[in-house]
């Protein structure tokens, strides 16, 4: 089994991968998404992951391989000591120095986030190039692959959960709203009015950047959604072609296959 762990700063996806007699992963097998709670020790990590494959009949004693994709560098240590603690093999990191198979032509390589690789990686070998992956999570990453399946780089965005607390904690009189998709565009009510400008606002903000982004990048580009947020705001985008939920997990996989005959760093 192949255990792969997406860390991100409010959630981490794991999931777990059937492995071919000769090493090579095949079908998804579960997933599961929680916290990615900071104080968590290695020990609570590894009881809970072992729960969650016991769970679904998994014995943790088969995985054979693990790859981590993390964007929350202080708990790194706490989550290399889990896996070797609970688990026989060494955590493949994505870090510098590893084969992705993706080259990154920004200002300085080593600045591109884990999960914007993988996104990439997995973007182009199921969809190819020209691709934008557009990551709703607790940022909106949009993340440009060339024709040939390059990664040009990107923007960075307030994520619209984020936007929304900004607006809640600055304005006391406004009350939270539930996140999703109004039922009218012109709001006749606080509520209404709150839920319409962030949905819409968000959408336009997506759209607006993804148009200048086709623009240079020409009208073949596809535009592919994936993340916590992607199916509340995708379907309203003119340009959002797709929504892939597996797109990171696949793209670890994929480095995964890429690396599994190189001994991991330490």
């Amino acid at each position: 089994m192949l255990l792969v762990l997406n860390v991100n700063n409010t959630n981490t996806v794991i999931a777990i991968y059937n492995v071919q007699e000769d090493g090579r992963t095949e079908g998804l097998r579960a997933t599961w998404r929680i916290s990615t709670r900071h104080a968590q020790t290695a020990d609570e990590y590894g009881i809970l992951v072992r729960n969650l494959l016991a769970s679904e009949g998994i014995d943790s004693n088969t995985v054979s391989g693990i790859v981590i994709s993390s964007v929350v560098p202080p708990i790194d240590w706490i989550l290399r000591q889990f896996c070797e603690r609970y688990f026989h093999p060494k955590p493949l990191f994505i870090e510098p120095g590893i084969k992705t198979g993706l080259p990154i032509l920004t200002d300085n390589p080593g600045e591109a986030g884990a999960d914007r690789i993988a996104n990439c990686v997995g973007a182009f070998e199921k969809y190819g190039g020209p691709c934008i992956v557009v990551d709703f999570g607790t940022a909106t990453n949009f993340d440009v692959i060339s024709q040939k399946g390059e990664f040009l780089g990107g923007a960075i965005a307030p994520g619209l959960s984020i936007s929304a607390e900004a607006l809640f904690a600055r304005a006391a009189r406004l009350p939270r709203v539930e996140i999703k998709k109004p039922a009218k565009v012109i709001g006749t009510n606080t509520i209404d009015n709150l839920q319409i400008g962030l949905y819409y606002g968000h959408i336009g903000l997506v759209d607006s950047i993804l148009e200048r982004m086709i623009a240079k990048l020409g009208p073949e580009t596809k535009c592919i959604a994936t993340g916590g947020l992607a199916k509340i705001i995708a379907g309203d985008s003119k340009h959002i072609t797709g929504i892939d939920d597996m797109l990171t997990l696949d793209g670890l996989r994929i480095i995964y296959e890429r690396n599994r005959l190189v001994k991991p760093r330490g």
